[in-house]
Parts: structure tokens; sequence; C-alpha cells
């Protein structure tokens, strides 16, 4: 591949200034686990990158309804390469449970990249985390998922309804020692793949709206060895081609209750969380990625005379990128950071948890808008060739786009962020964080970001509930650019000074709206992290 990608065969972890110093910020176990970071980071640059490029140039997976002896099996066929990788990445979803942390997790998805590839994964994960929260008497299963033996599914979204919950029309009716589901499951990520998916659905009676649905185990085969639901087709996507997406079909299908009926749809957004901050990290390594090639693009290429990075513009342009990618690298790390001390809590949950999923609506908006904005930005700093398929960095444009639709679109992040705040107060807890925090830095920036978000809440309590809704998308992003200068003024307080001017950039750039100030031209250390001095 090395003639047609610049990032191919180099350790992306190794490469990766930022990570490693946001590891070591947020993370206490960071300095045990690098040496597998640093192989990890060859093989994601090596093995990961090539497959990822090859299963969405000339295989995808394909859909096999029948085997020979004519039974219905609906199984998808994944490339050799395809099924190695995912059989050498499923470790990474086992350290929540084995006495390790989140971080662990998110920086291996953060290095992967491939939404398609870590979706998977993150799918399989999440079937093993509601496991092990409410239903302990499948941890059978969850070990087999752990240890990448079966893969899991989330199947929520049915046609009508989308983001809607609510209004689903799964209905599930009791049959001795469990459930009988009907449904049609329109956006079934894994489909043909999944052992064992979780799936919503309203038992016979129940109440309507989200608040009536249970949370089901849905194996892919019942007790007398059938096969327990059909994939109707798979869907032609324009990116994520390594994840198989289609639609279930359930008729009477088996399934099984996790916890609680009444409890489902607390279940089902605890489980959200985690697939958005996977959504949240998995969008800056695929923006990393097209950063990556951008590096190596803008020191080999000549224009008029001169390397593209000695031109003032790729400066510019290579500075957006880099206060992008370590705004939205800290952000993700930090909500990350909230989650592993809270993931233990139950419904009706704690205040700490409530202030998990705050930041994790605020972080999972944001880095989707970086990283659909830096891929971009990526394919127009290789000019023609980034708009074309037989390289690399076209691959990571249209793979950066479906992180602002996958979890909830920019609408639902900001009602669900409005929903934390009115019904949870989790503000309060960020307000008690955020503005000490900026307050201590005292810098004219550290002003302008504690303003930002002292204004912008007080604003949204004085409005109407819908005047709230419509500025709940602006609020949001006002938080989340406010959030990011206050992480990058605390990376700083731990030594590096390189953040105290990225966070004065960000500021600068995001709050003020300002262009970046040209002190930055000559600051090989802001623009410059990866290419050679």
């Amino acid at each position: 591949m090395n003639h047609i990608s610049y990032a191919y065969g180099q350790n992306h972890f190794a490469l990766d200034d930022d990570l490693q110093i946001i590891l070591q910020h947020y993370w206490p176990e960071f300095a045990a686990h690098k040496k597998e970071l640093i192989e990890f980071g060859a093989y994601a640059g090596r093995d990961i990158y090539e497959t990822v490029y090859h299963v969405d140039h000339d295989a995808r997976p394909i859909l096999m309804t029948h085997d020979l002896d004519g039974n219905r099996i609906d199984r998808v066929r994944l490339s050799p390469a395809h099924r190695a990788v995912l059989q050498n990445t499923a470790h990474i979803n086992r350290p929540p449970y084995e006495g390790g942390s989140w971080h662990h997790h998110f920086a291996l998805g953060y290095l992967i990249g491939d939404p398609g590839m870590y979706c998977i994964l993150t799918i399989t994960g999440q079937t093993a985390y509601a496991i092990h929260k409410y239903a302990p008497e499948f941890n059978q299963i969850k070990e087999q998922l752990l240890r990448g033996d079966a893969y899991g599914a989330t199947w929520m979204t049915e046609s009508q309804g989308g983001s809607d919950l609510g209004a689903n029309t799964a209905i599930a009716f009791p049959d001795g020692d469990h459930w009988r589901l009907t449904a049609d499951k329109y956006f079934a990520s894994g489909a043909g793949l999944t052992d064992y998916a979780i799936t919503t659905a309203r038992p016979h009676g129940a109440k309507a709206g989200p608040k009536g649905l249970a949370l089901f185990l849905l194996p892919r085969v019942n007790k007398e060895g059938q096969l327990n639901f059909h994939i109707r087709r798979l869907k032609d996507k324009s990116a994520t081609r390594s994840v198989p997406s289609g639609e279930a079909e359930l008729n009477q299908s088996e399934a099984y209750l996790i916890g609680e009926a009444e409890k489902g749809i607390y279940y089902t957004l605890e489980n959200l969380t985690v697939s958005r901050l996977a959504n949240a990290i998995g969008a800056m390594g695929t923006a990393r990625k097209a950063h990556l090639e951008v590096l190596g693009r803008v020191q080999r290429r000549q224009a008029f005379g001169s390397l593209l990075l000695e031109h003032p513009l790729i400066r510019r342009d290579l500075t957006d990128l880099a206060v992008r990618l370590a705004g939205g690298l800290a952000l993700s790390f930090h909500a990350i950071e909230k989650f592993d001390k809270a993931w233990e809590a139950r419904p009706p949950y704690t205040s700490a948890y409530h202030y998990a999923r705050f930041l994790t609506h605020v972080a999972k908006n944001k880095t989707a808008n970086h990283a659909s904005v830096m891929t971009a930005m990526a394919m127009e700093l290789f000019g023609g060739l980034g708009f074309l398929e037989e390289y690399a960095v076209a691959h990571w444009h249209r793979e950066a786009l479906i992180t602002p639709i996958w979890e909830g679109p920019s609408n639902i992040q900001a009602l669900d962020f409005l929903e934390t705040i009115n019904k949870q107060r989790a503000h309060e807890s960020y307000l008690t964080e955020f503005i000490p925090l900026l307050e201590q830095v005292g810098t004219r920036h550290a002003k302008i970001a504690k303003e930002t978000i002292e204004s912008s809440l007080q604003k949204l309590a004085s409005l109407s509930p819908q005047q709230a809704q419509w500025h709940a998308k602006h609020v949001l992003d006002q938080i989340a650019d406010a959030t990011q200068v206050a992480l990058l003024y605390a990376l700083a307080h731990s030594g590096n000074t390189r953040y105290e001017k990225l966070a004065e950039l960000y500021a600068t750039h995001f709050i003020l709206h300002e262009e970046y100030p040209d002190w930055a031209l000559q600051d090989q250390a802001i623009w410059g992290a990866g290419i050679d001095a």
C-alpha cells in the first residue's frame, strides 16, 4: 500500500504525541500498558490499515442466505483478512471486565480508526456490557463475546421511528422462561455476523412511549437449534462497509429479558452512552488517519518552487487540523474518564453518571464535526488526488461522514443534552469542575471560555422549552468549544506548554471566531508535530 498511502506501514501510536500525553494525563496505568500500545500501533498502521482499504474497495461482506443443503443460514462471508483483524482485535473489549479501565479500551479503538471495523467490536462490547450489569445469568455468553468466539449487536432502530424509540412497534409476548418477539429492525449493524443481539421491544400490555420498552437478549439460534431471525438484505452504504448493516426480521423470535422490563429504556440509553463514547473517540481516530496522510503529503509534494509545508496557507491548515485534533481527543478522554468512574451505577443512577452522560453528548457531537471537517480538509490538501478512490485519503472522509449520524445526530444530542440539564441538573457538576479550572488559569482566553460557559447556560435557563430546543445545538457547541479550551489548559499544567498555545488558538478561532494569529506560522511545534525538523 505504500504507493497509495503515506500513513501505511507506520506505527500509529508512536507517531501520536497527543494520544500519549493525554493518556498519561488521564490513565494512571498508562505506563504499564505502553508496550502493548506500541505493538498495537504497529498493527494498526499495517494490517488494519491495509485490510480496511481492501474491504472497502474489493471485499465487502456478502450475505449468504442458504447453505449447500438448502438450509436458511443468513450469514455473511468475510474476506480472510477481515476475519483475522476482527479476531486479533477482539481483546480490546476485555479491560473493563478484567480489572482494567475504559481508557484502555477506547485508546485501542482510537488506534483502529476505521468506524466500520470498530463498530463490530463496539456492538459486541455493548452486548457484553448489558449482560455483565443486568443479566449475569448469561455470563457464559458474555465470556464468548469477550473472547471473540461470538459477535454481538444492538438492534434498536425501526424504520418508522429512527431515533424516536418510543415509536417502535416491536412487540414481546411471554412464553415460559423466555419471550417471543416480532419486529422489523431496519438498521441492524452486524447483520449476518451477529450471534447475540440486544434489542428493544414492548411487552404486551406495557405503556406507550419509550418507558414501555424492555430490553432483550436475542440469540441467532433458538433452543431447538433453528435460525431465530432472518436477514432480509444488507444495506448498500457509501462507507462503513467493513460492518455489514442490514434489515432483521423477527417473527415470534425467542428472546430473554435483560434485567427488569420496566427499566428497559434506562438500560438502552446507558448502553447508548458506551457507543456514543466510541463514536467520539472513533471520529477522532478517523480524523487522525487523514491527518497522517496529510503530514506525509506536505513533506513530499512541491508547489510553486517549495514544499507544501513551507507555504503559509498550508501551515495555517495544518494548524487548524492540530487544534481540532488535540481539542477533540482531550474532550473525548475527559468524557471517558468521567464514565470510567461512574459506569457501575444503576438506575436511577448517580449524579456522577448523569454528568458523564452530559459530557458524552458534548463530546459525541463536537468530535463528529471535527472529523467531518478535518477529513474534508485532508482531501483538499491532496488536491485532485484527494478525490480519487484509489488513494487512501478519500476513504477517511467517507468514513467520517457517518459519525454525525450514528448514535443520534446533532438534534438528538442536543435534546438529550437538554434532558441532562433540566431533569438531572448535570450542568451543576460541570460548572463545579470547569469554572474553578478556568479561573485558576486566569488568562484572557480562559476568561473568555469561562464567560462563554456561564452566559450560554444562563441563557438556556431563561428560555421557554420551545426556545430552549431552538438554541440547544448552539449552546451544545459553545459548551464543547469552551470545554476544549479548558482541557487544553489543563494539559498545559501537566508541563507541556504546547497545550497552552493550543488552548489560545482554539479560543481565538472557535469562540471569538477570529483567524488564527500569525505567530503560529513559525511555530512548528503547533502545526508540525510529527514532521521531521
